[in-house]
């Protein structure tokens, strides 16, 4: 089912639409007996996977989870080869259209990606915001999708806090410094059903789990010239204005009163300022957060910023099972698996931004990039490359490398709103470049990835350099 965009669609518009879409969906579902969902393994992947699974559990519907990095045409083979009555495609399957019908697979896809292909296939129902004029970068997520799913299949806004949980994940609160558009609706269910509550505050990560010079010293989205990396300095910068760290135990962000937190953040900007921090790096120190109110305070998963990395940190190892289990209520052996493996993913992280500095961005025309080779896993480039982004030239989208265990090479590309605006379509631009090269790729106009033979890396940046320049010249001559 298609509704292409007429005119202007406000948000009231672009919601019935999806909610009609996810109302076909649902149906196919029901007339189902067995259900294969597969879901992608970031943040908002898993996220998306634990509303329709819980869905499901609650309809009392067989189903198994798998989960991919990417859908290539030897993977849906074997999705195909399963059997399954139905495959509901979570967070990805939208650049796969014509490929899953031609396999006879029948599926619904709740996706928030541009689509491959909008031309309706039989057998199939796509759920997805830039087939009803919406957009899938800013607006709603992967798990967004699924909830609306979820909520077709019965009364499930309790899942709304997963839905949120995948679109911070998702970095789309990125530009705003808040949730806008259909995520906005999502957050007012959760706060009707009594699973959120939102609000101003710091965005730093580890307001509920780490001491506050801890949260300091691992500080990298924005990174903090002098603190981040340096524990004896943030203990120091915050004895100088009066905070007091702890008695029997250190004090936690959460632990503070209105006027230290207040003191923390005009102190950390007056820093900022003199280290020579670029404002709009200095306005993402504050912004709308959002708390998962049935979570137990002090926890990674009371805090959406936090759960979201800390699912990050399981399927992006290989332990995607151990995320989806924490999304599915497990509060024991999944959340301590988990908690180590997050341990590792934030070290993991650290060292790819110091490699990173080290070795430095090869500049071209129109883009900056970096190879990573076997240094960075493939599964975290894409989180180093937004995270180096924030110290790199803003005037040129950035791009990564690293080596896949298959062979291949995986690419990342990150860009800002102010490079869209001027006409940056990163999405185009990966996959055009990726298929010359005999790659594949997509994503989002301000973010995208592919996956390309090794060979071919030089060539694929030249073409994706040329390209990337036609966009924003195109627009400048405009």
């Amino acid at each position: 089912m298609i509704i292409s965009r007429k005119g202007s669609v406000n948000i009231e518009n672009i919601c019935a639409s999806l909610k009609k879409l996810a109302e076909y969906g649902a149906e196919a579902i029901s007339r189902s007996g067995d259900v294969l969902v597969v879901s992608h393994i970031d943040a908002d992947g898993l996220t998306a996977a634990g509303v329709i699974c819980t869905a499901l559990s609650r309809r009392g519907i067989d189903h198994t989870p798998l989960f991919f990095k990417q859908l290539t045409k030897n993977e849906l083979e074997s999705i195909a080869d399963v059997g399954s009555d139905l495959v509901v495609f979570t967070d990805l399957g939208s650049g796969m259209i014509r490929e899953i019908s031609a396999l006879g697979i029948k599926a619904v896809i709740a996706d928030h990606h541009r689509p491959g292909s909008t031309e309706r296939c039989g057998g199939i129902v796509h759920i997805n915001p830039h087939l009803v004029g919406g957009d899938g970068a800013t607006q709603i997520s992967g798990s967004g999708t699924a909830f609306l799913l979820a909520n077709a299949l019965g009364k499930n806004e309790d899942l709304s806090a997963l839905a949120v949980v995948g679109a911070v994940g998702d970095l789309q609160d990125l530009s705003s410094g808040r949730l806008v558009g259909l995520n906005r609706r999502i957050i007012e269910t959760g706060s009707r059903a009594g699973v959120l509550s939102f609000g101003p505050d710091i965005k730093l990560f580890g307001k509920q789990t780490r001491p506050v010079f801890k949260m300091l010293e691992y500080s990298t989205d924005p990174y903090i010239p002098g603190l981040s990396g340096d524990e004896e300095a943030c203990i120091s910068f915050l004895k100088e204005i009066g905070i007091r760290l702890g008695g029997e135990r250190w004090r936690r962000w959460i632990d503070l009163d209105q006027d230290e937190r207040a003191r923390i953040v005009s102190a950390l900007i007056r820093h900022g300022l003199r280290s020579g921090i670029p404002g709009f790096r200095l306005e993402r120190l504050v912004g709308e957060v959002y708390t998962l109110t049935r979570e137990r305070e002090g926890t990674e998963l009371r805090d959406a910023s936090e759960f979201s990395t800390l699912l990050n940190a399981t399927a992006r190892y290989g332990h995607s099972r151990t995320g989806l289990d924490v999304c599915l209520g497990d509060r024991d052996g999944a959340l301590e698996d988990a908690r180590l493996l997050l341990s590792q993913h934030r070290q993991n992280l650290l060292n790819g931004i110091k490699l990173v500095k080290e070795r430095g961005l090869i500049q071209l025309s129109n883009i900056q990039y970096f190879d990573a080779g076997e240094d960075i896993l493939d599964t975290i480039v894409g989180i180093v490359a937004g995270m180096v982004f924030q110290m790199a030239d803003r005037s040129k989208p950035i791009l990564a490398f690293a080596s896949a265990p298959d062979g291949m090479l995986k690419v990342s590309a990150r860009g800002t709103q102010d490079l869209v605006r001027a006409g940056l379509d990163l999405s185009r631009a990966v996959s055009a470049s990726a298929g010359e090269v005999g790659g594949v790729g997509g994503g989002h106009t301000i973010a995208a990835g592919a996956t390309i033979p090794p060979q071919s890396r030089d060539e694929f940046l030249s073409i994706i350099d040329r390209i990337v320049g036609e966009q924003l010249n195109r627009n400048r001559s405009a």
